[in-house]
């Protein structure tokens, strides 16, 4: 029986001795948990004279929502852009090893690839909540083919595709469904785009520009059709020009609907983007910014030689290139490091810092009334952290998930 009278007889669990973020301020308040949900305590005390079934005394940790990756390619050997015969398998493994980044929920990404791939990928994994066995799957990111050959980056050119009269029914020969797709980047110069964006938009599917060579004015347009992310924003784009700032300018166009943001992705793991770039990019646009890994499947693997989609790459120390060249592939940082990287880059204060991998991916993902966010009646996904903001525990729907072992017993 519960040892309360509230309308429950679920067990609430009461996080003290913390810093919650909340309301974009470090708040010196508990945290209150009941059946995966973050619980009102005035509601509790007054109204179910209810209290705490279990305590959990976080020593003096700070209490962030649970970070979200909203591209990651793979990781620990596993490439999502690869059929395996255990696609929901591998899937399931990042999902696992990725608890200890801070990370509850993501955004598998699949790389250019052809249509058979997608075919036999996409059917295989559902969007699903997260728990013990790893992060919850938000959809997919699809990211390509119909993206831009100059831009292509560590894209196979052979499997790049553009919009025919009807760009939608392109998109779906390639595809092969849009169920559990949640974001599509693509190129908006490419002919027939706009239809593209309009329909995924009504979809709720979140559109992303890049790998692209657009102007700003084409990029504009974009947005005014829907679009609302760019992918790694500097890399695989035209560099910022004073006379046509292309994609880049979005973060301060005058053209942007009354009403809306544009997100931009940011790898900040000291390679992809120089500091000053990240510097610019967050002073000109602080709420937009939204820290990505674009980890690769090297990520948690030693240097050397493996594969990504349909790719041969190396890696040397921190850098992941194609093989043989120095065009970087993917990035093998952790969300955890990245969080880390960008606030000592950009100077940023810690809530900043943490907003930009839990609160920003929530509200560009559209569900910050869920995820993203530690307010009364939000989902109870939760990253514990030092100081430093090593991840120390994490928690998905109010239970403990992973947690970084202490030497000593205790």
């Amino acid at each position: 029986m519960p040892s309360n009278k509230s309308v429950s007889d679920a067990p609430i669990t009461q996080f003290v001795n913390c810093r919650i973020l909340r309301e974009h301020k470090l708040q010196r308040e508990d945290l209150w948990v009941r059946e995966g949900k973050i619980l009102d305590p005035e509601k509790l005390f007054f109204d179910e004279k209810g209290s705490a079934d279990q305590r959990v005394d976080c020593e003096g940790l700070i209490i962030a929502p649970g970070f979200i990756d909203v591209q990651i390619n793979g990781g620990y050997g596993i490439d999502f852009s690869q059929a395996t015969d255990d696609v929901r398998g591998g899937i399931a493994l990042v999902a696992k090893k990725i608890l200890e980044h801070g990370v509850t929920s993501f955004l598998p990404t699949l790389v250019t690839s052809p249509p058979d791939i997608y075919h036999k990928v996409l059917p295989e994994v559902k969007v699903h909540s997260g728990g013990m066995e790893g992060a919850g799957v938000l959809g997919f990111h699809l990211e390509g083919p119909f993206i831009s050959l100059e831009k292509k980056g560590a894209h196979p050119e052979q499997h790049l595709r553009s919009f025919l009269s009807d760009g939608m029914s392109d998109l779906i020969e390639t595809y092969g469904t849009l169920d559990n797709v949640a974001m599509v980047t693509l190129a908006p110069e490419l002919p027939n785009s706009q239809s593209v964006v309009r329909e995924l938009t009504q979809r709720g599917i979140t559109v992303s520009l890049g790998h692209s060579v657009a102007n700003l004015s084409q990029a504009e347009d974009a947005v005014r059709y829907g679009a609302s992310f760019i992918t790694h924003l500097f890399n695989a784009m035209l560099p910022f020009h004073h006379r046509d700032p292309g994609i880049v300018g979005l973060l301060t166009s005058d053209q942007v609907p009354q009403g809306r943001t544009v997100f931009y992705g940011m790898i900040a793991d000291g390679i992809h983007t120089n500091p000053a770039a990240l510097r610019i990019a967050h002073r000109a646009h602080p709420t937009g910014l939204v820290l990505v890994t674009d980890a690769i499947a090297a990520m948690g693997l030693p240097p050397g030689r493996h594969t990504l989609g349909q790719q041969v790459i190396e890696i040397q120390g921190l850098h992941a290139y194609v093989a043989g060249t120095k065009t970087l592939c993917g990035s093998i940082a952790t969300m955890d490091m990245c969080v880390r990287h960008f606030k000592q880059a950009s100077g940023c204060r810690v809530e900043e810092a943490l907003e930009a991998a839990s609160l920003h991916p929530a509200q560009l993902l559209g569900i910050s009334h869920a995820k993203g966010i530690l307010d009364y009646g939000g989902d109870a996904d939760l990253v514990l952290l030092d100081d430093a903001l090593n991840v120390r525990a994490t928690y998905i729907a109010g239970q403990e998930v992973w947690r970084k072992l202490h030497h000593h017993n205790c």
